[in-house]
């Protein structure tokens, strides 16, 4: 039995609490305690402001990017021995561990990339300069500098590696230090991770802090220079966001939460079409990868009422082939859920939508004697204005039919009841169809999908997050956004506005300064 321990002010520190328990969620069998009680927050807090946002900004953008560069490395170096950890901790087959793995380095790397850009200043600017005055002389200049607080990042249990990984891109590359929080059924993964990232040696002294277990008072110690960025419950956002300090202090805070996430197919689409296999296709992997717990995962499935006796029976078929077992045998492509805790909730959200909806596979029985297995459960609608099947948001593997009447209008109704989305997936061939349910459902949603015979052979899956494009999305979605290239760093730079003599402010703080602009 392992102790996990947090790396606070430059040393590995053991809490001295009651610590909780983290299982092998195959086996049910005890492998990890963790706690942080007793830590010193406000230490590590103004550690990081002094010591770390110091270092980090002694230097410019293009150099924090070759430590992004040298940590990405260090972390893949390590990639078969984290495998192994995130099949023992997370429940996680070989290929859910290198997604989540290998999302954490291929993000640290698309960073460093784009830092090549930037150049070594210290600042960005904000756009073309702007003449206030009766001639050029008088002039306007935005840009964006770093904040001088600490970063806090409190991640989800789904990807500890990824999570913790895409936080710290952004804020390391903007020259804000961060002390990152695991979610803590895996923390176990992200355990060793922080290892990697600290002995690694890359990042200068107080540019990464660790906290496994609580945040005790950390929230109580921060202020308006500061930031929180939060993966989690809806539930637990509301709390963060209403924190009596971060409120009065005016503290930054993003959130990402729950995601009723839709795919749509259009009325035209044939079940011979390659738009209709890449939706088959996708629907599998988003209810079998991760088993089915990743944020962008589809729960709702919007389907032409002619076309839902179809779609059902591929999915059924398909989703009967998935092996579910042991995650470190090579032939299992589902794992179990990450936790007890996971796999009680996921049971009684399926049997919520059973009140509403018909199971045509799988449904809330426990597979095994031992591990916390469930098979894909695919439902099909009674009523696809059942409020339940808008409003409950099961994270395991599980989605529901619903069926519509082909229309986009009808379409872009259902899509918007999910009260804001991560993310919807559009598979359709016709443009006006296309075009009228992209703007229908766009102001729900934080990433829209799109899909056609023209890309289906060439499109990353839905599900996949990437660093080029933002990944957020507003309402019960938490309003957030994160990543984006140079978006993902907006969160960590405060935008000022320059006004003087053009000749000055304009040729040393405008795009001309070489430093890419925002």
């Amino acid at each position: 039995m392992i102790t996990l321990e947090s790396f606070v002010r430059g040393a590995w520190q053991r809490g001295n609490g009651r610590p909780k328990t983290l299982q092998d969620p195959t086996r049910e069998t005890d492998i990890a305690h963790c706690d942080s009680t007793g830590l010193d927050f406000a230490g590590a807090v103004a550690w990081g402001r002094g010591v770390g946002g110091t270092q980090l900004r002694k230097v410019g953008f293009a150099e924090r990017g070759r430590w992004l560069k040298a940590l990405s490395a260090a972390i893949h170096a390590k990639r078969d021995a984290l495998i192994a950890v995130s099949a023992e901790n997370g429940g996680s087959t070989r290929g859910d561990a290198k997604f989540d793995l290998d999302g954490a380095t291929g993000t640290l790397a698309a960073y460093a990339k784009l830092a090549e850009s930037l150049g070594d200043e210290n600042f960005l600017p904000d756009g073309e300069g702007v003449q206030l005055g009766r001639t050029p002389r008088y002039w306007g200049q935005h840009i964006r500098v770093p904040r001088p607080g600490v970063a806090v990042h409190i991640n989800a249990f789904n990807f500890p590696a990824w999570g913790m990984c895409e936080k710290l891109a952004c804020s390391v590359l903007a020259g804000v230090p961060a002390i990152s929080k695991p979610g803590t059924p895996t923390a176990l993964v992200a355990y060793r991770v922080a290892q990697v990232i600290a002995e690694s040696g890359v990042l200068p002294e107080g540019a990464f802090q660790f906290v496994c277990g609580s945040l005790g008072d950390t929230l109580d110690h921060l202020g308006p220079q500061d930031t929180l960025a939060f993966t989690g419950s809806a539930k637990t956002g509301a709390m963060l966001k209403g924190h009596a300090r971060l409120v009065g202090a005016n503290t930054r805070v993003t959130l990402e939460a729950d995601s009723l996430n839709c795919a749509i197919l259009a009325p035209e689409i044939d079940d011979d079409a390659a738009t209709w296999a890449a939706f088959v296709n996708n629907l599998v992997t988003d209810m079998t990868q991760k088993t089915g717990q990743k944020c962008t995962a589809v729960r709702r499935i919007l389907v032409p009422r002619e076309r839902v006796d179809a779609v059902v029976e591929n999915l059924v078929d398909r989703l009967g082939r998935i092996a579910i077992g042991d995650p470190a045998d090579e032939a299992t492509k589902m794992g179990p859920l990450a936790s007890g805790a996971q796999f009680e909730d996921v049971s009684a959200g399926m049997q919520a939508l059973l009140a509403v909806a018909r199971a045509a596979c799988g449904g809330p029985t426990k597979l095994t004697a031992r591990g916390y297995f469930l098979a894909p459960t695919l439902l099909v609608a009674n009523d696809p204005d059942a409020e339940v099947l808008h409003s409950l948001e099961v994270f395991g593997p599980c989605a529901t039919v619903i069926p519509y009447d082909g229309r986009a209008a009808e379409a872009t109704r259902l899509a918007n009841r999910g009260g804001g989305g991560l993310v919807a997936s559009i598979y359709a061939n016709d443009k006006r169809w296309t075009e009228d349910l992209v703007l229908g459902i766009a102001p729900w949603h934080g990433r829209l999908w799109v899909c056609s015979d023209k890309v289906a052979d060439q499109a990353y899956a839905p599900g996949m997050v990437l660093p080029q494009t933002i990944h957020g999305g507003p309402g019960r979605a938490g309003g957030g956004e994160e990543l984006g290239g140079l978006r993902g760093l907006e969160l960590y730079l405060q935008r000022v506005a320059l006004q003087g003599d053009q000749g000055h402010l304009g040729r040393r703080f405008g795009p001309s300064t070489g430093s890419a602009a925002v």
